[in-house]
This record gives C-alpha cells, structure tokens and sequence, in this order.
C-alpha cells in the first residue's frame, strides 16, 4: 500500500486474504477456507445510500431546511446527475482494489491527519483493577505484564491465533499483523508507517522502556529465541531504575506536536549519528513500556489516571515519559495505575483490547519463576539535543501543558446494571447505551446532535469502520418525550424500544457494508481524483452539519475491568467510550474546557441519571 511503507515483507497479509500461513502452519486448512469468506467490501446502490443519508439528516434540521437538503439529494442521485456517474467509477474501482476504502481510509483518517496524535487521535486506555503501589509493584506487574504481551505474540508469531468472529461469520485479522513493530513517522503533510515482520532474518527482538524520561533498550528474547521470563524481565527492569537518578530532557514530548511542526524537528533529531541509531531502535522496537514516575493527584475516582494513560498528566509529570507514535505503549505506574495508549493508524481498539486482556490473564496466573539464564543488560539510548531541539522541545511542553488544561476526563463507573438488563429485556446492549447517550445528551442541550459511533467492518478484506450514526427519528421522539409528562410510561417504553430497534437496523447496515459515511467519502474521493468539481451535495449546510460529530462515541468491550478514553474530534463535542460489562459499565467522557456550552461532568451526572431512569419503564427491574 503506497501510503503505508513498509521496511520490509509485511507478515501476515496477503494479497487477496486477511493473513499469509507458512505451508508449515497446522492451521492452514482453516485459514484458506477463510479467504472464500471474508469479502471484498462492497459498494452499495447511491439510491439506498442517499436515501439512508436523508433520514439521518432529518432529526438535525428544520422542515425548510430539509426540503433544501431533500433537493440538493435528489439532484445529486438523479439519472442525468453527477452521482450515478461517480458510483460507476468506484465500483470500477472496487474491481481493482481488495478494499476499495483502506487506502484512502488511511490517508485521511490518519497520515494525512495534522493535529497532534495526543489526545485528538490516540486513545488511551485505563485498566480500572489497581494493583501494588511503589517500585517493588510497579516493577513486577510490569515484568509479568510484558511476558504476557510477548506470550499473546507468540501466537501471532506461530501462527495460532483464533479468528475472531461475528457469530458464524469470520473477520479480518489483519489489524493483530500490525500492532507490533510498528511506528508511525512524521512526515510533512503526510506522515508514514513502517512495520517490522516477525519472520525476516533481522526481525525486532527488543521493547524499549523509558524511565524519567531515559530510554533503554531491552532485548526480551534469549539466543535460542524464547521469550524471557518475568524474573529474567524483572531483573532488567531494576537494572533500569538502578542506572537512572534525575530525569533527562523530555525529547518524546516532541511526538505529541502538530504533526508538521514535528515534521520539521525529526531531521534535525536525526542529523546526529546517535540520535539516528536511538530513532531506529524505537521505531523498530516491538512496543514500548513506559515506567511512570509517582503521580498523585487531587481528588478521588479514576478520572486522572484515565488521562494519565492519555497524554501522561503533563510535562512536570509523565508526558515526557512517553514516544507517542508507537503503536503500543504500555504504561505502569508506580501509583498502582496502569494501562497503554495506542497509535491509531494501523489498528482499531479490539485487537489492542484482546493483547490486553490476555496479557491480564496472564498476569493473574503466571507463578514466579527464577531465571534460567542471565539476559543481556539492557542499552541506554542517547539523545545528542542541540539548542534548535531543545526549544522544540520546550514549545511542545507548554503546548501540550495547554491542550491537557483544556481537557475534561470523566470517568463513570456506572454499576447499577450491565448489559445483563438490556439483555433481559431481549434488546440489544450497544442500542440501549446509545440510546441512553441521546437522552443525556438531549437533557443538557436541548437539541439533537450529529453522533458517531465506530462500527467494526472488519468482515471485509482489510475492513477497518463504518460510522454508525446514531442519532436518528426514533431517538430524537424518545428523548423529546421522556421528560413530558403528558406521556404516559408506556408510550415513553414503546418510544424507547423503536428508537433502540432503529439503531440496531443501522448498525447491521454499517457493519455489513450498507453504510452512508464510507460510500459518500468514496464518491468525493472519486471526483477530487478525476478532476471533477467538488459535488453540490457536500457544500450544502446540511452534509456539515451532519458530520459535526457532537457526539464521538465507540464501544469497546473487554473481559477486563477497562476503560478506554480519547479526546472530542470537535471544539464544542463530546467523546465518549463505555465498556459494557455484565453487572457493570464502564465510561469515560471527555470535552475541552474552553467551550462554554460543554461539560464532561455535566453529561457523566445525565448519563447516570438517563440509564437509571430508563429501566423504570420497564417492570420487575427490582432484582437489578
């Protein structure tokens, strides 16, 4: 793919299928039968995008406005239109390509992407299970935690690893190929990924782990190619502490800059031998660990260390502690908190979930074990930082100082109920959430919003998402009701199941490739590519509007007590990210201080409320 290079043979993808077996691997047979089951993404017909398109744009605009809209649309799709000749072009396309979107999807979600990757794009993710504070804790959970990453690799390294499934219906496993090795790399106007392959001659042995801002180069597999163990790991890692006293100068702040500033720092980072060979070793690196220094903040709950995991809490903290392009960076603190934050290009937040919740596994039963051999002492990785550095260095501090003042995390514990109630209720648990997320939502603003959820289309080859769009007819009439008390609890009920009906309708659609959002980009990507003159269709107010996602929401659902948190994708929006677990949900919501009209604390109190109040429409809730 020209916009994602890769240094070398990509493992784990072939041309036409989700991953490339070795004639060695027991799991062939399994795997070829795959590639005739997972689909090529295909292009739906314009009339059933567009007319799609109009319902969602509906609860957002005004009767006038929407005759307007409703035009713009049918000119648009009409016979003689531009539309029909468009769709006809990229089902050419489709022809050509095993994923007609990933290239393009890449480019402009991601590389082509300027604003910071530090909390507009990465997410971070908190593991709500505290465990043993000071250095003793922090050092061998690490250690576990790192033989429990390196032990989920090796299934991707043997080839072993289960395919993930949607009921009967296999998916794409490209994204695990990806995680590891891989780092993105600043580029003016568009930056690159490389990934390293686990089956080169000269394939990455080796996680770095930063310390007080120090970086170390730690090889974690022994001559014989077995992965050390955690008392070998643990024994590095003191080794770490014990070689570091006073923090250095914080050159990994620099990867939270504007992606064209830290463009402009990178070849200057790298002019010095040192610094290059440094570079190199952590872009290649399998993930990285980053060992928090203390960090106590005020207050209660779990809201800080959410965005510790984040943006690092700072630059009189740990936001220096960190290489923000890496794919994988585990985070352990010496607080007892911990969790990773993730590079967002080459993979979705299921598969980092999945590394996660088997590393935890891991952690939980794996007994102490002494090691069996000495392993190689770790190697400091120098930075040489000249004066044109170290005042880039110091401008990315105060800007990223100022982008984590500007940030609300609010993390809800919501323990109620979990997905248990919506289940026995028979309603799906994701529409009921979402739902619950227009009421709140609706209560403090008083309006609908364009609202975004991430649906996973990875049954198709190189499939990554789809926007649910979850704002709809049905939800805007729930939540206009459920505070007039002129309507009865059973009309209100009646209201709630259509409008979480109708968001079930749309996610089958999204998820099975009968989405507006991806089909309408295609399109506009066709045009700009074949000279065409920008559609009327995507100047009109309405399309603006409806992709002004006020409300940025995903779902990612683990084993584990997590939660995963990422900052608004606009000035005056909310994301928001829930793990529905059965007995509990986990949620972290997030908004920029500097708008006047919204509040992370605010919608956590009507979100609470919201979900509490939707299941006295239904009886017998008392045994909840």
């Amino acid at each position: 793919m020209e916009s994602m290079p890769i240094r070398r043979p990509f493992f784990g993808l072939s041309r036409r299928g989700c991953f490339r077996l070795n004639s060695h691997c027991p799991g062939r047979k399994r795997a070829s039968e795959l590639y005739s089951i997972v689909f090529r993404l295909p292009v739906p017909p314009l009339e059933q995008t567009l007319e799609k398109y109009l319902k969602t744009i509906r609860p957002l605009l005004t009767e006038s406005e929407f005759e307007k809209s409703k035009k713009v649309v049918e000119q648009f799709g009409a016979s003689n239109g531009i539309g029909p000749v468009l769709e006809q072009h990229l089902v050419e396309r489709s022809k050509k390509h095993d994923n007609w979107l990933a290239e393009w999807w890449l480019r402009l979600a991601y590389l082509e992407y300027r604003l910071p990757v530090t909390i507009h794009s990465s997410p971070g993710l908190l593991f709500a299970q505290k465990v043993q504070e000071g250095v003793d804790g922090q050092v061998r959970f690490a250690s576990k935690f790192i033989a429990g990453v390196l032990d989920y690799k090796s299934m991707i390294d043997n080839q072993t690893l289960p395919v993930d499934r949607l009921g009967d219906q296999p998916l794409c496993m490209a994204q695990y190929y990806k995680l590891f090795g891989a780092c993105r790399i600043p580029k003016p106007q568009r930056d690159g990924v490389i990934c390293y392959a686990p089956d080169q001659p000269d394939r990455p042995d080796h996680i770095v782990v930063v310390y007080k801002n120090h970086f170390f180069k730690l090889r974690v597999y022994d001559e014989e190619e077995r992965s050390l163990n955690p008392s070998q790991i643990e024994e590095q890692l003191r080794a770490i502490l014990g070689r570091v006293e006073t923090r250095a100068p914080p050159v990994g702040i620099l990867t939270s800059e504007q992606r064209d500033e830290w463009a402009q720092v990178y070849p200057l980072l790298r002019q010095d031998p040192a610094n290059a060979s440094s570079l190199d070793e952590i872009e290649r690196s399998l993930f990285v660990v980053c060992l928090d220094d203390e960090y106590r903040p005020q207050g209660e709950g779990l809201s800080p260390y959410a965005g510790q995991m984040l943006h690092g809490a700072g630059s009189g903290f740990n936001s220096g502690n960190r290489w923000f392009d890496k794919t994988l960076q585990f985070i352990i603190g010496r607080n007892g908190f911990n969790g990773l934050i993730y590079e967002h290009a080459p993979a979705e937040g299921p598969p980092v979930v999945a590394v996660t919740d088997h590393a935890l596994e891991y952690c939980a039963k794996a007994a102490a074990a002494a090691p069996t051999a000495t392993a190689e002492s770790p190697t400091p990785l120098s930075f040489h930082l000249g004066p044109p550095v170290l005042d880039a260095i110091e401008r990315a501090k105060k800007k990223l100082d100022g982008l984590i003042g500007d940030l609300q995390v609010e993390v809800l514990v919501f323990d109620s109920f979990g997905k248990n109630f919506p289940k026995s209720q028979r309603l799906p648990p994701d529409a009921f959430i979402q739902v619950a997320l227009q009421l709140a939502y609706f209560r403090l603003h008083g309006e609908p919003c364009a609202s975004y959820e991430s649906g996973s289309i990875r049954r198709f080859q190189l499939g990554r998402t789809e926007t649910i769009r979850s704002c709809s007819m049905e939800s805007d009439v729930f939540a206009r009701s459920f505070d007039d008390s002129s309507c009865s609890a059973s009309e209100k009920r009646n209201r709630l199941i259509a409008a979480v009906q109708a968001h079930r309708r749309y996610t089958d659609d999204a998820v099975n490739g009968r989405g507006v959002d991806r089909h309408l980009l295609g399109l506009k990507m066709i045009a700009a590519e074949r000279g065409i003159p920008l559609p009327e269709l995507y100047k009109d107010p309405a399309f603006g509007k409806s992709c002004h996602w006020r409300l940025s929401t995903s779902q990612v659902p683990a084993k584990q007590e997590l939660v995963m948190c990422f900052g608004p994708v606009v000035p005056d929006g909310y994301g928001v990210c829930y793990n529905p677990l059965e007995r509990k949900m986990l949620f972290a919501l997030s908004a920029f201080r500097s708008c006047p009209s919204t509040d992370a604390s605010r919608l956590n109190d009507s979100l609470r409320r919201s979900l509490n109040d939707m299941i006295t429409l239904f009886p017998n809730t008392a045994k909840l």
